[in-house]
């Protein structure tokens, strides 16, 4: 969101001064504590015309007679668009962090993500929100066929993004009358799971309805419909709503702040995040895929948010990429008032080590 509206300099320095005295402290701000706590080398009186200006402008309000100034939301656009900078030291400490207290290597990735989020809360003081990878873009690393009985097979899918999803397959009866015997009928599975990874693996789930299945030896021809069968059912179920799940850390450390002591606002935030996650996640994954020209932070501020319990809130996010394809998201979310150069530095930081870690080679 862009607002036209053309500050001088002075202006400009009044209006990052309210905003981040506010943020620091809660309590509207006069024009008297911006002289005691900044260098800005103007009189009070200088001070005073510049937020009577500002609020004008409505970047600025008094939330009561006779008391100091307050952000308006458009007063935080202009300050995250204009006057801030990402905190470098925050993004350092965030990357250093996610690389020495997480294994991308040694973990799955799901577990690192919910390692990521712990590590962001507890850094940002917000709620963090990753989503699990899109399913449709998860890749297969590696697929095995395992006897169960004469009649049964197990088969067990590896992907990037997920731990193994497995299902139990019913094999055809002319199988049981053909291999005479369990080790030939292992021998037969194994060389199906070659032929499945030689075919698959590195794709994309969405892909494996595309696989030839004529390519198959004709002696093999009779598992065919059976596994294809059980490896559609497989990525119909990894494509469920079920799969759009947002981790979700550090909501007991912003429900402390103080635009969250009302119980009704408690409730609402809490609602949305633990019950209604399906009303996010179009906010954080979806809208960022239909502006896939725009690779870097979206935030939203205060009623620009479209969720009614996020009005008083600002959402910060970014998201993370195999290669050039958007697979998930990182948000930050919390009060308006919010430290917006450490909670973009934060985001940022994260979208890029986990862009890092699901591109890695199998």
């Amino acid at each position: 969101m862009q607002i036209k509206l053309k500050l001088s300099a002075r202006q400009q320095q009044v209006l990052w001064a309210t905003i981040r005295r506010y943020v620091e402290t809660a309590e509207p701000v006069g024009s008297k504590s911006l002289v005691n706590e900044y260098d800005l080398k103007v009189s009070p009186a200088t001070i005073r015309n510049a937020m009577g200006f500002l609020e004008k402008s409505g970047l600025l309000y008094q939330p009561y007679t006779s008391a100091g100034r307050i952000p308006s939301d458009s007063g935080y656009r202009i300050y995250v668009n204009e006057l801030i900078q990402p905190s470098e030291q925050l993004g350092r400490q965030t990357d250093r962090l996610l690389h020495t207290q997480l294994d991308w290597e040694g973990c799955s990735f799901e577990a690192l993500l919910r390692g990521a989020a712990q590590i962001l809360s507890t850094l940002s003081g917000y709620v963090t929100l990753i989503t699990l990878p899109n399913a449709n873009q998860a890749v297969l690393r590696h697929i095995q066929l395992v006897q169960v009985s004469p009649r049964q097979g197990l088969l067990i899918v590896m992907l990037d993004c997920y731990g193994p999803q497995s299902i139990l397959i019913q094999l055809p009866e002319v199988v049981e009358q053909a291999t005479g015997s369990s080790e030939q009928l292992d021998r037969e599975l194994k060389i199906l799971s070659n032929f499945l990874n030689t075919h698959l693996k590195g794709r994309s789930l969405s892909e494996v309805t595309l696989l030839d299945w004529n390519e198959l030896d004709q002696k093999f021809q009779q598992y065919a419909q059976t596994l294809r069968q059980a490896v559609v059912s497989l990525s119909r179920h990894r494509q469920s709503p079920a799969s759009t799940q947002i981790m979700i850390s550090g909501l007991s450390e912003v429900l402390r702040q103080p635009e969250f002591s009302e119980s009704h606002q408690i409730q609402a935030i809490v609602q949305l995040l633990e019950e209604e996650q399906k009303q996010i996640w179009p906010l954080i994954f979806e809208t960022e895929m239909s502006q896939n020209t725009n690779p870097g932070v979206r935030i939203w501020i205060g009623s620009e948010n479209p969720i009614e319990p996020m009005k008083s809130c600002a959402l910060v996010s970014a998201m993370y990429r195999r290669d050039a394809t958007p697979i998930g998201s990182v948000g930050i979310l919390g009060p308006t008032r919010m430290m917006y150069e450490n909670a973009i530095a934060v985001v940022e930081a994260a979208s890029d080590y986990l862009s890092k870690a699901i591109s890695q080679p199998a």
